[in-house]
């Protein structure tokens, strides 16, 4: 079961980095007049991640009965 927890964890912490740099790629490109499109597909790769976990995570968690 630990190993479920560390990926888990590792997996949000990639979701969040990938998301924290597209939101500074737009930002970044907006300041600088710049097309924004490669921040935008960080942002929703992150939130295709994001929506892909939280039903993953419900998934494990529903299959987890409490004795």
């Amino acid at each position: 079961m630990e190993g479920i927890v560390v990926l888990s964890i590792i997996y949000w912490l990639v979701v969040g980095v990938i998301l924290l740099i597209g939101v500074i790629k737009i930002i970044a490109a907006s300041i600088n007049n710049t097309p924004t499109k490669p921040g935008l597909k960080l942002v929703i790769a992150s939130v295709i991640m994001l929506v892909i976990g939280v039903g993953a995570c419900a998934a494990i968690l529903g299959g987890i009965s409490m004795h």
